[in-house]
Formats: structure tokens, sequence, C-alpha cells
């Protein structure tokens, strides 16, 4: 590789400048750097709200590289295709970029580095999305954990990288190829008019993600964990929008709690424990790829859960018009923010899979399709660990009652205020935002009557633990 050969640097989940090893790595080797960024076959598959928020983050990034006297190119196709076009143009010797441990990313990366390397084309593939690597972490008998309280007393006393900062400059080509419009792939069709109303709730870029850490460590880490799981107030830090598409590092993160907690902070080593179970899900996806597609437990793919996605009652459910206030609430929340409490999607979770008996595989598609912060292992992790099939150390028979949670986690009743207009002389601004960002066709108006319940609570409850010893007897 010559000197001033450029090097293709492979943006992906990794949307910032700041503690980027792969950016860094490129800046050291002295050599004109390229950025890309190519919407490929794995970016085509995402759903709606993350397409949409990928796009955005897209356009951040693009704007900072600016900054720094360089560009972002954009390309559309398969990525080995568009990047052999480019080393082509280019004259590029080089692809660095960073891992990505989902089994689409993986097979995509391993096909291209394999690709590349006969081309006699450097390829290098970087840390950076994870705390850990999967390999990296495992038991006294060499296997990966398959629970989480122990993975973490294995990690917690760990080291972590540094940050690292983010370059001042970075050196251009002499001739920049030429590169798509962002506007043109049309990234946000799929949110139709709902894009408007959750336009208002996304927090953009990489700037935007560091004030939102140091806000939350200044006046929310104190009290996460006596506060996080009451949907009404403001006790989260709402970063997995950022983390998702790497606006900000894992590392970042780790290393403001861990000061926080070494100042005193009640909060932060609870903060830590929420950055160690998204590592726990990648290193499950890692060790596990089906965790993402198929039952992660064994004994579980005879259990009789429906696969329909349109029954009238899951409908009810995505509308969020089961006539159960904190369901109702929390699908709500999804469609006018493009988020949801992680408290309440436990409870939507345990609702459909039990209360409903529909697949836990129904619920990962509609949050693909509904999300911001998306992300294909946690999501993954996260319904088959609320479905039973998956890593949890409780049995099935752990089922939520809405009721009580709700009376237990919103007993004033402002989180259910907040976006549930029917019945309210004047619904609150979210309540009535929602009948903007839904589908026309639902035909749903703020002054409907409440929904009828769609299902006794103690009938479903008895009748998914009837299927639980059914299946297992």
């Amino acid at each position: 590789m010559s000197d001033s050969s450029p090097l293709i640097l492979w943006f992906r989940r990794d949307l910032r400048l700041a503690d980027h090893p792969a950016l860094t790595a490129a800046v050291r080797s002295g050599r004109p750097i390229l950025p890309v960024f190519i919407y490929d076959d794995v970016v085509e598959t995402h759903g709606a709200a993350p397409k949409w928020r990928l796009g955005l983050s897209v356009a951040a990034l693009a704007n900072d590289l600016e900054r720094l006297g360089s560009k972002l190119i954009l390309r559309r196709g398969p990525a080995l295709d568009v990047l052999r076009s480019l080393i082509t143009e280019t004259g590029a010797r080089a692809v660095f970029w960073s891992r990505l441990y989902d089994p689409a990313s993986k097979d995509r990366d391993t096909k291209v580095k394999a690709a590349l390397t006969s081309m006699d084309v450097s390829a290098q593939s970087f840390d950076g999305h994870l705390l850990f690597e999967p390999w990296s972490v495992a038991t006294k008998t060499g296997d990966f954990y398959k629970v989480y309280s122990p993975m973490w007393k294995a990690v917690k006393d760990r080291d972590v990288a540094g940050v690292l900062p983010a370059p001042a400059k970075l050196p251009a080509p002499e001739n920049w190829p030429a590169s798509d419009v962002l506007a043109h792939w049309n990234m946000g069709a799929g949110m139709r008019r709902g894009a408007d109303v959750v336009a208002a709730h996304v927090c953009v870029g990489e700037a935007a993600a560091l004030d939102r850490l140091a806000t939350f460590i200044d006046t929310g880490i104190h009290r996460y964990k006596e506060q996080r799981d009451f949907p009404s107030l403001p006790a989260t830090s709402r970063l997995s929008e950022n983390l998702t598409y790497g606006e900000i590092s894992p590392r970042a993160l780790w290393h403001a709690g861990f000061a926080a907690m070494q100042q005193g902070a009640q909060g932060a080593e609870h903060f830590l424990k929420e950055l160690v179970w998204r590592e726990f899900a990648y290193h499950l996806a890692f060790h596990t790829p089906h965790i993402t597609t198929r039952n992660w437990r064994d004994g579980w793919d005879n259990f009789p859960w429906s696969t329909a996605a349109d029954t009238p009652e899951v409908l009810a459910w995505k509308q969020g018009r089961t006539g159960v206030a904190f369901v109702d609430a929390a699908m709500r929340e999804l469609y006018v923010t493009g988020i949801m409490h992680n408290r309440a999607r436990m409870i939507v979770g345990s609702f459909l899979t039990k209360h409903l008996m529909t697949h836990w595989r129904v619920g990962q598609a509609w949050f693909e399709a509904c999300l911001i912060d998306w992300d294909p292992a946690s999501n993954a992790m996260g319904w088959q660990w609320i479905a039973g099939c998956g890593p949890d150390a409780a049995p099935y028979f752990r089922v939520f009652n809405p009721d009580t949670q709700l009376e237990k986690f919103d007993a004033d009743g402002a989180y259910t205020r907040a976006y549930l207009a029917e019945g309210q002389l004047a619904p609150a601004p979210k309540a009535l935002a929602y009948y903007s960002a839904i589908p026309k066709s639902w035909g749903l108006r703020p002054n409907d009557l409440p929904p009828e319940r769609i299902i006794d609570l103690k009938a479903g409850r008895e009748r998914a633990l009837a299927a639980y010893s059914a299946s297992k007897s």
C-alpha cells in the first residue's frame, strides 16, 4: 500500500468521531481517509422507525465530517460491490471498519473481509461497539455466560479502555468519488405521517448524545436505581437511542457512570449494570446467533403460541386498544415517541406472549418496525427473556399483572393520562399526538369510547400457565 493511497473508513453503527478505534487507526496511518456509508442489504431490512432514525444519524455524521475538512461518501448496493467499485475508482488499498456481532452483520463482514483480502486489499476490523469482545469473557470452564448475574460479577471489576479523543482534522484524498444524495434514499418512507410526530422526541448526533449523557450524570444518575421503573419520571438516561447508532460509545458511558459511582452517586452501579445487560445480549447473539430468530432454550418449539400477526387481539395490542391501561399507554408511547420505557416493555411483552398467547416473534417484529432505539441483539434477547424461552433464570410462570404493575409504578396515573385520550375532557398533548401518528386507516379518534378489555387478566394468566404445564408434561 503506497503512502498516498486512500484508506476507506466504512461507517456502520459507529456514527461518531470520538472514541472510534477504526477512525483513530485510520488517522494514524497518515493516509488520505475516505469516509463511506453504505445503504446495503442489512440496512434495507431495517424497520420503518430505525431506518428513518438511522438516516438522521447519517446526516449528522456528514455534517460533523465536513467541519473536519472531510465528507461522507454515500453509496447504495451490496457492501462488497460498493467497496470494490470505490477501490477501483480511488485506488484505495485498505478498508477499516468497526466490528458488529449480530448474525447478519457478521455474515456480511466475513464475506467482505475474505474477498478484499483475496484482492490484496488490507481489510481490518476494530472494536468499539462493545465494552468487552464476546470471546474475551468466559466462565471458569471456558464457556460463554448464559445467565446475566454471573457475567456481571465477572466483568464489573475489569479495566475498560479509555475514551479516545476525536481527531481535529481528517486528511482528505486529492479527488473525491461521486456520492449519492441522502434525501434520494428516502429512508423515512415507511414512517409516513408518523415521522413528524416522532421527530419532536429524537436526540440526534454525537454532540446531542454527549449533552444527554452529561445531563443524566449531573441530574439523574443519583436517583436512577430508585426511580428507573416509574415510566412517568425522567429517571432514565434515554441513551439507548444514541448507543444503537454509535453516536456515543459504550466506553464513554461506562467511564462517566463509573466516575459517578466513585463520587457516591447511588444509582450509578445500576446504570453500569444496564450497560452490561446490553453486552450480555450481544455476547449471546455472537455465541448463539439463533437467539435473533428462534427460541433460545430447547423444548420451546412446540409451545402453542399463535404466530398470526393480524388477529383482532394482536391488532388491539399494536393500537394500544386492549382496554388494559398500562399496556395501552405503553404502546401509544411507542407510536408517539419512538421509544418505550423499559418497565413498560416488560409489561407489553408479557401481555402479548402470555395473556394473549402470541409468539414473541410477532412482538419482536413490531418493535423492530416502531423503535428508534431498535437494537438487533437487545430486542431479540428482551423478547425471549420476557416470553420465557430466553436466558432468564426465572421460569415461565412469572406473568406480569398489568393492573398491579400500574398501581405500583404509576399510582397517580401520570403515565396513563399522558398517553390515553379516551375519557378525558382535556387530553394531554402526547395523547392527542398519537392520532396524528397512526395510520388513518385505523379510524381512531380521541373522543372514541375507552376500549373494552379484550381478555380477563386472571383467565389469561391461567390459560398461559396451563399451556406451560401441558408443554412440559
